[in-house]
């Protein structure tokens, strides 16, 4: 089951965390990589630091949910995913 964010307004550019610290029993995360299918919703950035994961997003259309991918490297080796649903609507 993938987790959801609070809604976004198409014209707002917002950053969003995970924190990845329960999954990982004291391993660290050594690369991050947002994935999402083609379409309005924009990734501008994204950043991890130790056990956390964060992603700037801008723009999507108007009513529309989108699913972004998580997948995170550790220091372990280990490869994580973790989705996450987010609707964009007007405020």
């Amino acid at each position: 089951m993938s987790l959801s964010w609070d809604a976004k307004d198409p014209n707002e550019v917002l950053d969003y965390d995970l924190n990845w610290a329960a999954r990982l029993s004291g391993d660290t995360i050594v690369t991050s990589t947002w994935l999402l299918a083609d379409g309005a919703l924009v990734i501008d950035s994204d950043e991890q630091s130790g056990t956390a994961t964060k992603v700037w997003l801008s723009g999507g259309a108007e009513g529309v949910s989108y699913t972004l991918t998580n997948r995170v490297v550790t220091s372990g080796n280990r490869t994580m995913d973790e989705s996450v649903r987010i609707k964009i609507k007007s405020r």
